[in-house]
């Protein structure tokens, strides 16, 4: 095609008059086809770049990378293809903009390729992440691609810096092992790096995860209680079952909080980590909380009028949640139609969203909730970095510390000052405690020597049905009075 267009043009200079002027000028236009300027064909796919970056973008993946499997099978050669996604960019986009988060993408572009041989291939194919291609090597061992993930993993992770502050990233990575695809083309490979970057995002962040049998055995069992999910909140499998929460004074129920569980009809009662990722890749994390909320409402009003005295359920909310504009008015609404004050209801928000909240629908919607009546309870503290002014700015009520705080807090010292630094800030903001993952007699006075005022875990009781509930609430009410008291500072 190319050697035809010099032609085209010497003969619009030999033929003279109108032809030549014709031919003149489409011998221009058909230069520019043949080079695939004009972005048809697959020669302009194949060379597609990502502006941020520079680098090869995601149009050109699988091409290629059934190319370098092609060369593996014909000359007994290996590769490996490596997903990135940097799991900050999000927020670093929403704290300092689209050139902060350009500028983090270009870095981390030029630190891969200064990590890897001039023939290995980066590419940058959008939502935040990179694909790795190595060259065809005579041998690609699981230990060394392992060691190569980490080298990369670090690089992504190394501080980025932008107008006189300092940027930071995670980042989980999934690979493949050529020799592992499951067909030998570009889209095999790179769906098996898929399956196995969502197992490192899952068990993240900073995660490392290489495709395995095991790994795609988990992928098809989440493909399969995705398809199952909508079945199973029609019927009322996926429901909630309830936990104690006590007042470490007087050893009274203070409220229940609400858990997801699953009651599959062959694989038995299912735990939220075994279902979630499976609804949060599908999409049906709302539908979840909704389900969670009517059957946490629900139950207290049924407890309410048999004569139980629960003053309140805790449900937790998800970021997705809490992004939601008109989650207020539903929460409203929900309470309308079960005929309950906002007061019998508590927003749980992990402390990590918290943290990575700031004027946004997340902010608007709790000072609405709390505005309304309803309590909000930081969960998990101590695992995130939540500030001062973030819990005074979301009016928390009440701090959940995380059981990680509490295990063997009896015995450990390092453990005990930890607790008593978390329990004395709390008290000068006016705050309440609740220490999760109590499971012994021991941690429970340890806690309440240390003025923590709720308990919630194994050691009160395991999560229960809504009816279940009900005999247990019978059960300690009954008891209360046998039960020598254990006083802590908070009476």
């Amino acid at each position: 095609m190319l050697a035809f267009v010099p032609a085209l043009a010497l003969g619009a200079f030999w033929l003279g008059g109108d032809l030549a002027l014709i031919l003149a000028a489409l011998a221009v236009p058909v230069a520019m086809l043949a080079s695939g300027v004009f972005g048809t064909g697959p020669s302009a796919e194949l060379r597609a770049v990502d502006s941020v970056t520079g680098l090869p973008a995601l149009e050109r993946l699988a091409p290629e990378v059934t190319e370098i499997l092609l060369t593996c099978a014909g000359t007994g050669r290996a590769s490996a293809l490596f997903l990135v996604q940097l799991e900050e960019l999000d927020r670093v986009l929403a704290r300092h903009g689209q050139a902060a988060a350009d500028l983090m993408l270009e870095r981390v572009g030029q630190r891969f390729l200064s990590n890897l041989r001039n023939e290995d291939r980066v590419y940058a194919i959008g939502n935040a992440r990179f694909a790795i291609c190595l060259a065809p090597e005579p041998h690609v061992s699981l230990e060394s691609a392992i060691q190569l993930a980490a080298r990369l993993q670090s690089a992504a992770e190394e501080p980025v810096s932008f107008e006189n502050q300092t940027l930071f990233s995670s980042a989980s990575i999934g690979l493949c092992l050529s020799a592992r695809s499951p067909k030998p083309s570009g889209e095999a490979l790179l769906k098996a790096a898929e399956t196995a970057l969502a197992a490192a995002v899952e068990n993240g962040p900073s995660a490392i995860r290489a495709y395995t049998r095991e790994v795609a055995s988990k992928a098809r069992l989440r493909k399969q209680l995705a398809a199952e999910a909508q079945t199973a909140f029609a019927s009322g499998a996926i429901t909630p079952f309830f936990q104690p929460q006590v007042s470490n004074d007087t050893g009274e129920v203070t409220g229940f909080e609400a858990l997801a569980r699953w009651q599959h009809p062959e694989k038995g009662l299912l735990n939220p980590a075994e279902f979630l990722p499976a609804l949060a890749a599908s999409g049906q994390m709302q539908q979840l909380g909704e389900a969670m909320l009517g059957g946490a409402l629900s139950a207290l009003k049924t407890w309410d009028a048999k004569g139980l005295h629960v003053p309140r359920v805790a449900v937790n909310f998800t970021a997705e949640d809490l992004g939601n504009p008109k989650l207020a008015e539903r929460i409203r609404w929900d309470l309308d139609r079960f005929d309950l004050t906002p007061d019998r209801l508590t927003i749980e928000v992990l402390e990590t969203i918290v943290a990575g909240a700031r004027e946004s629908t997340v902010t608007r919607n709790l000072a609405r909730l709390s505005e309304l009546g309803c309590h909000i309870d930081l969960d998990d503290f101590g695992t995130g970095y939540a500030s001062i002014s973030a819990i005074r700015r979301f009016a928390v009520s009440r701090i959940k510390i995380d059981r990680s705080f509490i295990t063997r807090v009896d015995r450990d010292r390092e453990q005990q000052r930890m607790v008593a630094a978390i329990q004395t800030m709390a008290e000068r903001l006016g705050l309440e405690t609740l220490a999760e993952g109590v499971e012994t007699p021991g941690e429970h006075a340890m806690l309440a020597q240390l003025g923590c005022t709720h308990v919630q875990g194994f050691g009160i009781a395991r999560p229960m049905r809504a009816d279940q509930a009900e005999n247990w609430l019978t059960a300690n009410a009954a008891q209360l009075d046998e039960l020598p008291r254990i006083q802590g500072k908070s009476g």
